[in-house]
């Protein structure tokens, strides 16, 4: 006996799940010899795993009543254990806490969540600030900045707080704000915000907003407070555990008065065990977790696909969600004697120098349609918030908005351009010597199984939502191919978690699905978060229920579906674990059962769950029946 206690302390060295899968272990193997009388103890092998499995749970259930009140399952279990020592079934008791103690685990499994999201959006935080008094530059710290000073942000630069443009003009990446794919040109009185990264002039800038006032700092709060708000799944045997031990008491006591036998009212509390009841849900939650890995889904909430089951409205980010997020060149016009494909050349070899993102994605697509590289350019000079110039082949060319081709002369630009601006594309104009030669029209594409991905869920029940920080047309755009009519434009974080939460006061369950920065708060705040893995960021992710590990969204019907299914698995798991503790209970009062056969009874109800929920792993949406297709 001494060795196996100098054994199990040094497991309790171990920790967390390591620890608690250990002693699990060992307690199975203590209940096969004992069962099975397999070694010449002195004492019964059983003991061992009433020590390991049994007394937390009474330890559990003790606290739970002295400083709460709080009666959950633990406590019937705890009767059942000393009740079945008292008479001297070391087995039964010793196997009932070793089931317990096993679906625990298996809770504890599903439950796990990663915690880093809050601490990488305070790495986002800038540390330092260019001050500019008396003429000279300092650098400070940024905490220390405060309302009116000046500051300088130079080209790659994060902008440390909340202010105004003074100087300068330059594209600034909003994306940690917004969720906008592509930069946005600021200049003289254009606002700025803490986080956002400043790509190519440098400018200077007045603080309006600092330290916790300063955007960054809103949304780390926004994250926080969604986060604590986000109610947790309570198990459904501590729901109901006040009415199971009461009429379990009952029936117990009830049977000893008339039968004046002991062991029956025993029997009684070791088959009322609810050891089915708990293991329902975590069985059906882990084969469904299981089957959700397998279509690209990491559930990193153990209770997500048990709200997932109820949601009845979701909300998608527009950038990097329901489109690619890269900007991509669709189509290229020609207003001149130079034909499309001598525009496109043009265009490309003027922007091959060119750091902005709609100059790489022209040279980026240009070489993907011919194969070849750019022309060769010369006297390449950039310029901020308007677009680039250079000379290719003896020409002066010009490439992007319509005040670079008219700073010289007066332009006129082509109406045909306004139907792609109407939808929420980007147009750069080409000018050849100063001549407008054609433009070139750029936009965020749609995935390609988005359309059909919105219709699936749509003919689930499941209401779609688009909301995001592009602007009305680019929305309104997206919206009308993909048969989303609730569409909300030019959100930021706030205004995506006020969205979420107005929903919620509604009555609404709702899932978001995201992939920046900017849809934490959201990811946090909504029932279900769902995050893209392959191209979300790290703090996306970790504010999720739910990552998309590889980008498919075409599997997001399935993931709805089979939330479903597994609610349906453990209503039945239930249904059948019920029934049979009953069924068991009757035999108990009349006195076929005894602890010990009660206690294999009623691990016949257990062993049902766990391969009822194991079906789950195979389960797929849609393989035996019609799917909707786009447009049905």
């Amino acid at each position: 006996m001494n060795t196996i206690i100098s054994k199990v302390e040094s497991l309790m060295e171990l920790g967390g799940l390591k620890k608690d899968i250990a002693l699990l272990v060992i307690s199975g193997v203590a209940l096969l010899v004992s069962i099975f009388d397999l070694l010449p103890l002195p004492f019964d092998a059983a003991w061992v795993a009433i020590v390991l499995c049994g007394l937390p749970i009474i330890i559990e259930a003790i606290i739970g009543l002295i400083t709460a009140f709080d009666i959950k399952a633990d406590v019937l279990v705890s009767l059942a254990l000393i009740a079945s020592v008292c008479i001297g079934e070391d087995f039964a008791a010793g196997e009932v806490a070793f089931i317990m103690q096993l679906g625990a685990l298996l809770e504890d499994l599903t439950v796990a969540k990663a915690q880093a999201g809050i601490e990488k959006l305070v790495h986002l935080t800038p540390q330092t600030a260019r001050i500019i008094a008396d003429g000279a530059e300092k650098i400070i710290p940024a905490e220390q900045v405060k309302v009116e000073d000046m500051i300088r942000v130079l080209p790659g630069e994060t902008v440390p707080v909340d202010g105004v443009i003074i100087s300068g003009q330059t594209s600034v990446n909003q994306a940690v704000m917004t969720g906008e794919s592509l930069p946005v040109d600021k200049t003289i009185g254009d606002e700025v915000s803490s986080g956002t990264v400043n790509q190519f002039g440098a400018f200077e800038m007045r603080a309006t907003k600092v330290g916790e006032d300063s955007s960054i700092q809103r949304m780390i709060r926004l994250v926080q407070s969604a986060d604590a708000g986000k109610a947790k799944i309570v198990g459904l045997a501590d729901r109901w555990a006040t009415w199971i031990v009461v009429i379990a008491l009952t029936a117990a006591a009830l049977t000893w008065l008339l039968s004046g036998e002991i062991i029956r009212s025993v029997t009684i509390l070791v088959v009322f065990c609810p050891c089915a009841l708990v293991l329902a849900t975590p069985t059906a939650i882990m084969a469904a977790i299981g089957n959700a890995t397998k279509h690209g889904f990491l559930v990193r909430e153990g209770d997500a696909l048990e709200r997932l089951a109820k949601v009845s409205k979701i909300t998608f980010d527009k950038t990097g969600t329901l489109t690619y997020g890269m900007p991509k060149v669709t189509a290229v016009e020609s207003l001149s004697n130079y034909d499309r494909d001598m525009i496109f050349a043009f265009a490309a070899a003027a922007e091959q120098l060119s750091e902005h993102p709609l100059g790489k994605a022209i040279v980026r697509c240009y070489k993907a349609e011919t194969g070849e590289n750019p022309l060769t350019s010369e006297n390449f000079q950039m310029i901020p918030g308007e677009g680039v110039t250079a000379v290719v082949a003896g020409k002066t060319i010009k490439a992007g908005k319509r005040k670079l081709l008219s700073k010289d002369k007066e332009i006129q630009l082509p109406h045909s351009a306004d139907k792609y601006l109407n939808d929420g594309s980007t147009v750069t104009y080409i000018s050849v010597d100063d001549i407008l030669a054609g433009y070139i029209v750029l936009s965020d594409t749609l995935r390609e199984e988005s359309a059909q991905m919105i219709d699936r869920l749509i003919h689930l029940g499941v209401q779609p939502v688009l909301l995001t920080g592009d602007n009305q047309n680019a929305a309104n755009a997206i919206g009308q191919k993909l048969h989303i009519k609730e569409i909300h434009a030019g959100c930021l974080p706030e205004d995506k978690l006020n969205y979420i939460e107005s929903y919620q006061n509604d009555g609404e369950e709702v899932c978001m699905i995201g992939d920046g920065i900017n849809d934490a708060p959201a990811l946090k705040k909504a029932n279900v978060g769902i995050a893209m893995g392959g191209v979300g960021s790290d703090i996306a992710v970790d504010a999720a229920d739910i990552a998309l590990v590889d980008d498919e969204v075409k599997e997001l019907p399935h993931l709805f579906a089979l939330s479903k299914r597994m609610m349906t698995t453990i209503k039945l798991n239930l249904t059948f674990s019920m029934a049979l503790n009953f069924l068991a209970i009757a035999l108990a009062i009349t006195g076929i059962l005894n602890p010990v056969l009660g206690a294999l009874v009623h691990n016949a109800g257990s062993v049902f769950v766990i391969i009822n929920s194991a079906m789950l792993l195979k389960w797929k949406y849609g393989k035996n029946k019609n799917t909707p297709k786009h447009g049905d």
